[in-house]
C-alpha cells in the first residue's frame, strides 16, 4: 500500500471487498467489453451488411469473446494520454488484442453506450448486494426482537420516562423502518432498465444509417442488447444519456436506509448511556485513550457518521439531474464518478456495522429493572387510583391527592437525590385505604406494557418472517469490523 498519497477510507476502513469490486476498474471495463460483444452480436444477428456483404462475421465476434476478460490496461493508459478520451482508448486497446475485429468495435455507438449501460448494470448489482445485507440485518434484528419480546423496559417520549414497552417491541420500530427500505429497494431493482443503444442524441440516427433506413431492425437493437445483458427492457426514450433522475431515485433509497440505520444507532447510543443495552465490545478493545474504564458506542457512532454522509450525498444526483442541458452535458460525469460509488460504498459499510452490532447487542435486565422500578410508581398511579376507588374512595379527590403526592415524591428524587417514595406516601394517606403491601403488588412491570409482546410477535410472524423465509439462501452473513 502506498503511504505517500491519499487513499479513500471507503477502501481502507469501511466498504467490503464485494462492494469495492462492483465499482472496480476490472468490473467496469469487463462490462464495457461485454457490451461491445452484445452490440456486435446484435448487429450480426440483424444482418448488418453493405452491398449484400455482411459487415460483421462470427469470426470477429469469437475473437472479441477470447479477450473479453484480459484487459490490456497499459495500452489503454498510453492511448488515453494521446487522445484524452477513456472510451476510445479502450476501443483502441481492445482492437490491439483483436486485430480482425478492431474495425467493428463500438460500431454506430457513442461513449454513453458503454458508460451509461455499465452504470446501470453496476448500480443494479450494487443494489442487490445492499439488499442481501439489509435482509441479514433484518434477520438478526428480528431474532433480537423475539428474544426480548416480553422484557419490560421504560419507554421514552421526549427522552423522558413514559409508559413502559418491551425491549423487543422497541426493536420492531427499527425493524419496521428497515422493512420499508427493503420494499423501496425491491421496487427500484425491479424498475431498472438499460439505456440501450440510442446514439449521440437518442434518435438512433446512426443505426438507421447503418441499417439503410430499416426501422424495424433498429427497433430490435435495444431489446436484443437488454436480453444479452440480463435486463428485460431499455428506456423507451433518452437523450444521449439515460435520465439522471434514475441516479436520484437510487441514491434516495440509499439515503432512506442510512436514515433508518442512523435512528437505530442513535437509540443504541442513548441506551448505552443508560447502561441498559450495549453494542458488542471486543475483549481487547480500547474505549478511550485516556479513560481506561470507558465502553464507548463507537460502532453506532460510526453508523451515524457514515449515514449522514449518505443522506447528504443524495443531493448530488438530485442537483445534477435538475441541471442537465437538453440531450447531453458533461457536467454530470465527474460528480457521478464520485457520488454514486461512494454512496454505495458508504451504505455497504453502514450495513456491515449494523449487522455486527445487532448480532451482538448486550442487554442488562437488572439495570433495566432498576430504572423501571424507580419510575413505575408514577406510571402505576392510574391503576392505584382505580383500586382505591373500588375500595370506596372518591375518584376526583384521589386524583388531586395523587397529583400532590407525585409532586412531593418528584421533589424528593430530583432535589434531595433520594429514592422514589411515592408508594410510601400513598400508603400513609388514609384517603387511599391501601397498605404498602397491596401497593407493591401493583408494581409488576408486565402489567403496564399493554400489547407490546403481542404486537412484536404478530409483526415478526406476519410481516417479517415471510420475507425472510422467501430469501433463506441469502441469510447467515456475518460482518467482521476490523477498525
Amino acid at each position: 500500500m502506498s503511504t505517500d498519497r491519499y487513499t479513500s477510507p471507503f477502501c481502507e476502513r469501511y466498504a467490503s471487498k464485494e462492494m469495492q469490486y462492483i465499482f472496480s476498474p476490472d468490473k467496469k471495463f469487463k462490462t464495457w467489453r461485454k457490451l461491445w460483444i452484445a452490440l456486435a452480436e446484435t448487429e450480426y444477428e440483424l444482418g448488418l451488411s453493405e452491398n449484400g456483404k455482411p459487415v460483421i462475421s462470427q469470426e470477429q465476434i469469437d475473437e472479441l469473446k477470447v479477450h473479453a476478460e484480459d484487459i490490456n490496461y497499459d495500452v489503454a493508459k498510453e492511448r488515453e494520454k494521446m487522445v484524452r478520451h477513456d472510451v476510445m482508448s479502450h476501443v483502441y486497446a481492445y482492437g490491439v488484442q483483436c486485430p480482425k475485429a478492431a474495425g467493428i468495435i463500438h460500431l454506430g455507438a457513442t461513449s454513453c453506450y458503454v458508460g451509461d449501460n455499465t452504470d446501470v448494470i453496476v448500480m443494479t448489482e450494487a443494489m442487490k448486494l445492499v439488499r442481501k445485507k439489509l435482509l441479514n440485518v433484518i434477520n438478526e434484528l428480528s431474532k433480537f426482537a423475539m428474544e426480548y419480546k416480553d422484557l419490560p423496559t421504560l419507554a421514552f417520549t421526549h427522552f423522558q420516562p413514559a409508559q413502559p414497552t418491551t425491549v423487543g417491541k422497541r426493536a420492531t420500530l427499527w425493524l419496521q423502518e428497515l422493512m420499508l427500505d427493503l420494499s423501496d429497494l425491491d421496487y427500484m431493482i425491479g424498475q431498472q432498465k438499460l439505456l440501450g443503444c440510442k446514439g449521440t442524441t437518442g434518435t438512433q440516427a446512426s443505426f438507421l444509417e447503418l441499417f439503410n433506413g430499416d426501422h424495424e431492425k433498429v427497433r430490435q437493437i435495444d431489446k436484443k442488447i437488454a436480453e444479452k445483458m440480463g435486463f428485460k427492457n431499455c428506456y423507451p426514450v433518452s437523450g444521449q444519456t439515460y435520465s439522471r433522475k434514475v441516479d436520484t431515485r437510487v441514491l434516495n433509497i440509499l439515503a432512506g436506509i442510512a436514515a433508518s440505520a442512523h435512528k437505530m444507532s442513535n437509540d443504541i447510543r442513548l441506551l448505552q448511556h443508560l447502561k441498559e443495552v450495549e453494542e458488542p465490545f471486543e475483549k481487547s478493545q480500547i474505549g478511550s485513550s485516556a479513560m481506561a474504564y470507558k465502553r464507548n458506542p463507537m460502532r453506532s457512532e460510526r453508523i451515524a457518521s457514515l449515514s449522514r454522509y449518505v443522506m447528504v450525498d443524495a443531493l448530488n444526483p438530485a442537483i445534477t439531474s435538475a441541471t442537465q442541458w437538453f440531450e447531453r452535458t458533461l457536467d454530470d460525469s465527474a460528480n457521478k464518478r464520485l457520488s454514486i460509488p461512494e454512496g454505495f460504498l458508504a451504505i455497504d459499510g453502514i450495513l456491515d456495522l449494523c449487522l455486527n452490532v445487532v448480532d451482538g447487542l448486550v442487554v442488562y435486565p437488572k439495570v433495566i429493572e432498576k430504572h423501571m422500578m424507580a419510575e413505575l410508581p408514577f406510571m402505576a398511579t392510574e391503576n392505584i387510583m382505580m383500586d382505591a376507588v373500588k375500595a370506596g374512595g372518591d375518584r376526583q379527590e384521589l386524583h388531586e391527592r395523587i397529583r400532590e403526592l407525585s409532586m412531593e415524591a418528584g421533589r424528593t428524587v430530583k432535589v434531595e437525590g433520594k429514592d422514589n417514595d411515592l408508594l410510601e406516601r400513598i400508603a400513609a394517606d388514609p384517603a387511599f385505604n391501601l397498605t404498602i403491601e397491596e401497593l407493591r403488588k401493583s408494581m409488576e412491570p408486565s402489567r403496564y406494557v399493554g400489547r407490546a409482546k403481542e404486537q412484536t410477535v404478530t409483526f415478526i410472524e406476519k410481516t417479517v418472517q415471510p420475507v425472510l423465509d422467501a430469501h433463506k439462501e441469502m441469510l447467515g452473513m456475518t460482518a467482521e469490523i476490523n477498525v
